[in-house]
């Protein structure tokens, strides 16, 4: 922290920013003067590289490298992420301190034509740039083409209206936040497309060493979000997952007792793998774990 400012690190999305001011305005709300806090904006790889798919150059943490680097050579004090674009394995010297509540799981279909994915011609274009929407929208409709649509949740609705594709998939928890929700033509049940590992949670990263900022950061952490995004990111780890590999999970806690469900799916859509455990929360990872273990175990071949 340099002298008493605060300075937040994140991309410069316009989701990006609403998360970070959301941090900022809980900060306030927690105790901190508005001139004590400061957001910086830092241009990562991902959203550099836009004509490539994130599975073809880098994967995920192409959305976190440079503010990790700024957060380690202390350019920034805390980084604002969506805890989905977080590789499990945090770089040395760094740890989520903390997580805010968490937005909405869900997947939302969006289509200026069709009132659902079920309703979708034969044929019909899905817009994604998410291997495991693609999997999970092939797996319910073999029938439909796929074509990649990436870029912040602005530009991939523009494309839309442009007709680039019949309909595509966001998170509700994105538009939620973002004032959007309107955009939203169904949301699907998780039942039949499960979330991304920590789909609509917002953590906050910083450097271990760095005791006055986790104090700071502290009265903000959700126990249940941090929880359950703990679990499914101990399912992921076990699968070593990315970009590459289309994987969901997701975890609710109910009173003292925790329940997830992970899945892999082939990338064509073709076939999941799926398991499912619930205990104690003091048992949360190695539940996790063991959800893993199963899949790993069902999958064989395929998710080695």
């Amino acid at each position: 922290m340099q002298g008493d400012t605060l300075r937040i690190g994140t991309r410069g999305s316009p989701l990006a920013l609403a998360q970070a001011h959301d941090v900022r305005r809980r900060l306030m709300e927690s105790g901190l003067a508005a001139d004590q806090i400061e957001i910086v904006v830092i241009r990562t790889s991902g959203d550099r590289i836009q004509d490539r798919p994130l599975a073809e150059v880098g994967g995920k943490g192409l959305f976190t490298k440079e503010i990790e680097e700024a957060l380690l050579d202390g350019g920034i004090d805390l980084a604002v992420h969506s805890m989905k674009d977080v590789e499990t394995k945090l770089p040395k010297g760094l740890e989520i301190a903390a997580m805010l509540p968490r937005e909405d799981v869900r997947d939302a279909f969006i289509s200026l034509k069709y009132a659902s994915l079920a309703a979708v011609p034969a044929g019909g274009v899905i817009g994604t740039s998410s291997l495991r929407r693609r999997a999970a929208v092939l797996r319910l409709r073999p029938d439909v083409r796929i074509v990649e649509f990436r870029g912040n949740v602005e530009t991939r609705l523009a494309k839309l209206e442009a007709g680039v594709a019949d309909a595509t998939l966001l998170a509700c928890a994105g538009l939620n936040r973002l004032g959007q929700a309107g955009r939203i033509t169904v949301a699907m049940d998780p039942g039949q497309m499960l979330p991304a590992v920590a789909q609509g949670a917002v953590g906050i990263e910083i450097r271990s060493s760095d005791a006055r900022t986790r104090a700071a950061v502290a009265r903000l952490d959700d126990p249940v979000t941090t929880v359950c995004v703990a679990a499914e990111r101990a399912f992921l780890a076990r699968l070593d997952g990315s970009c590459r590999t289309p994987i969901a999970a997701l975890a609710r806690l109910d009173g003292d007792r925790i329940a997830l469900t992970g899945t892999l799916l082939a990338t064509d859509g073709s076939q999941a793998w799926t398991a499912t455990r619930s205990g104690p929360v003091a048992d949360a990872t190695r539940l996790a774990v063991a959800a893993a273990e199963e899949v790993l175990a069902a999958a064989g071949a395929r998710a080695r």
